[in-house]
């Protein structure tokens, strides 16, 4: 077997290292450590390969909590320290910054942390029926496959739900459409978890029963979903509490359907949301934008500092929901929210919101390159807080808005919203004279 030392972390996580002039990539090897790899994958610049024995272990190497980790395709850092993690992935923001945007930071801001496990408050749980491999397995996808890792407990989701791995097995096992179940979708909330089947088949009467009985035992809300999202309606029991989560800092409760999207780690989401207000610094009287605003996250902490904020927002039913929640939350004089497809924006689409103060931005995976782009002459805010999932397009848009619109990169940081895993949260601010 070939050895390597290893000499960075990509930003999926895997080990990076150079054997005669070409990149090798070590699932499960960490910086500074000399490894055995055996490649299954060979590309004519790049190799992708996986570790078969660790021959000198780095410092900031630890046992994997899960005995799944080694399989599952949940976590892929859970080998390295929790705070390790953080600096890693602020690595990995700050070299996309600089090899795809060609921008620096002019500070680089702490990284927000919450806990390192038992915080993913949304997770979508694979479900398949093998008999080969015993009957049901639930759980996240296998690495590099469509699989299922079979799991009987999960530390990065809620003890609760944790707990309650084994019970759906079982659940799942006696239902009548047992294998036309692909996934379950876990939300929970400060009071009440909700669990969405995905059903391609309607129940039998003897698996409504079933449904029923589990979700009063667990003090769950079981949820159906026959079709695409919108379809979800709630089973069991007939009246239950609504899903929200609050923002004590900012005396908000936002309410949510199961299938709405949401942050999956409340007490980061709280921090990045703190983060966000300090370097957007609303003011009363100000008008600020919320670009891909969702529900209100950002929205509503930017009302109830006294500006006015727009609200925009591709899906009309999160734009109700925005809407809904600025009522309940007496905020409906401070807010307007529209629907439209950003990743189509003009100039002239930007215009029609009217003079901007300030802007926050933050988007889908796929970034912002059309908003920053439609960005013109009479629509250039003095501040943009920019708030991302993925750093490479973040360094796209980046570019985009220091060399073609006049702005500095005054800083940015990441948010370990996901730990355990590669994913990279950030956020950043640009400044325009």
């Amino acid at each position: 077997m070939p050895t390597a030392v290893i000499e960075s972390l990509d930003h999926e996580g895997r080990g990076v290292t150079h054997v005669d002039g070409k990149v090798v990539f070590v699932e499960g090897a960490l910086p500074g450590e000399k490894v055995e790899y055996s490649v299954h994958r060979s590309r004519p610049s790049y190799d992708l390969a996986q570790v078969t024995r660790i021959v000198k272990p780095g410092t900031q190497r630890v046992a994997p909590r899960c005995p799944h980790f080694s399989v599952c395709g949940g976590c892929s850092m859970q080998h390295l320290d929790s705070v390790a993690q953080a600096a890693v992935k602020q690595r990995v923001l700050e070299d996309a910054l600089w090899h795809v945007g060609k921008v620096k930071p002019g500070v680089v801001y702490p990284a927000i942390h919450g806990p390192s496990w038992g915080y993913r408050y949304r997770a979508r749980i694979g479900v398949r029926v093998v008999p080969s491999k015993g009957g049901v397995l639930i759980g996240f996808h296998e690495r590099r496959s469509s699989y299922i890792a079979d799991m009987q407990h999960c530390d990065v989701l809620p003890p609760h739900v944790s707990e309650m791995l084994p019970a759906l097995h079982e659940l799942i096992g006696g239902l009548s459409i047992a294998d036309r179940i692909p996934q379950i979708e876990v939300a929970v909330s400060d009071i009440t978890t909700v669990l969405v089947f995905r059903n391609l088949l309607p129940l039998s009467r003897e698996d409504d029963a079933r449904l029923a009985a589990f979700a009063a035992e667990h003090r769950v809300q079981v949820w159906l979903q026959p079709r695409q999202p919108p379809s979800a309606y709630r089973l069991h029991p007939k009246n239950a509490p609504e899903l929200a989560y609050t923002l004590p800092e900012f005396d908000l409760r936002l309410a949510y359907l199961p299938t709405d999207f949401t942050q999956v780690n409340n007490d980061v989401n709280r921090l990045l949301i703190r983060r966000a207000m300090q370097l957007l610094d609303p003011q009363p009287g100000e008008r600020i934008a919320d670009l891909f605003c969702g529900l209100g996250n950002f929205s509503l902490p930017i009302a109830r500092r006294g500006a006015r904020v727009i609200g925009v927002e591709g899906s009309d039913a999160l734009v109700a929901r925005a809407r809904e929640n600025a009522r309940c939350n007496g905020l409906e004089a401070q807010s307007e929210f529209h629907a439209a497809n950003l990743f189509e924006a003009t100039e002239d689409s930007l215009a029609a919101l009217g003079p901007l103060d300030k802007l926050l931005i933050d988007p889908p995976r796929e970034g912002a390159i059309a908003v920053v782009k439609a960005l013109g002459p009479q629509q250039l805010p003095p501040r943009i807080v920019y708030v991302s999932c993925n750093p490479a397009t973040l360094a796209r848009d980046a570019a985009v808005l220091v060399r073609e619109k006049g702005y500095r990169l005054a800083g940015a940081g990441i948010a370990n919203m996901f730990p355990q895993t590669s994913h990279v949260e950030s956020i950043a601010l640009f400044e325009r004279d």
